[in-house]
């Protein structure tokens, strides 16, 4: 446990800014999750419609440093070469 006054203060901040980077950190691997499964279903118009959405989330969770940068852009590269993939299989 933190002791002096500003260590406590900054308990209490790191403590609210895990909340924002774990519901930021959620929405990134929902809307990854969301596209998997239609392609796992092999339905590629809904995984190309929210395609848009993940890159939303990924490009927050970077901006706000839940993750870094390339991490970010080899997401983003594997979901649509997984969604050509799919659409070149059928």
């Amino acid at each position: 446990m933190p002791i002096t006054k500003s260590a406590k203060k900054a308990l209490r901040g790191s403590a609210k800014k895990r909340v924002f980077n774990n519901a930021r950190k959620k929405a990134m691997k929902d809307s990854v999750k969301t596209i998997k499964k239609s392609l796992m279903i092999k339905d590629v118009k809904t995984a190309e419609s929210k395609i848009a959405e993940a890159y939303q989330a990924i490009d927050k969770a970077v901006k706000r440093g839940v993750i870094k940068k390339n991490t970010a852009s080899r997401k983003k590269s594997r979901l649509v070469k997984s969604i050509l993939r799919t659409k070149a299989a059928q």
